[in-house]
């Protein structure tokens, strides 16, 4: 599949009267799991993490990178919504949720 490339905009676009704009958010967050001792300990953190934020949230999560690292856990989420401040109160509520409902450190978080 090949991209369009008037579909990789850098600016903020302009819109219409008409058109309804999407505005998306995203973050990558970091967490260190002190007492995981192998890959399986970070996996039942992971999942317990995702599902549990999944359930009170509309969002977009996954672990995103250091999957072969039993003490790091990194998740990416994204949001979606028609305005911008929504979606950054959105993405804001998410971070401090996973921080509170989890038995890692929150260490890292890079939003876009």
């Amino acid at each position: 599949m090949t991209l369009n490339s008037s579909l990789l905009q850098t600016e903020e676009p302009e819109y219409d009267a008409g058109d309804t704009p999407m505005h998306t958010q995203s973050a990558k967050l970091t967490f260190h799991i002190p007492h995981a001792t192998a890959l399986k300990d970070k996996r039942q953190v992971c999942r317990s993490l995702i599902d549990k934020t999944r359930r009170c949230f509309n969002a977009s999560i996954s672990e995103v990178d250091t999957q072969d690292m039993h003490q790091t856990l990194t998740i990416g989420i994204a949001v979606v919504s028609g305005d911008f401040a929504h979606a950054r109160q959105s993405l804001d509520e998410i971070v401090r949720f996973m921080e509170e409902h989890t038995g890692a450190e929150l260490v890292g978080v890079e939003v876009e």
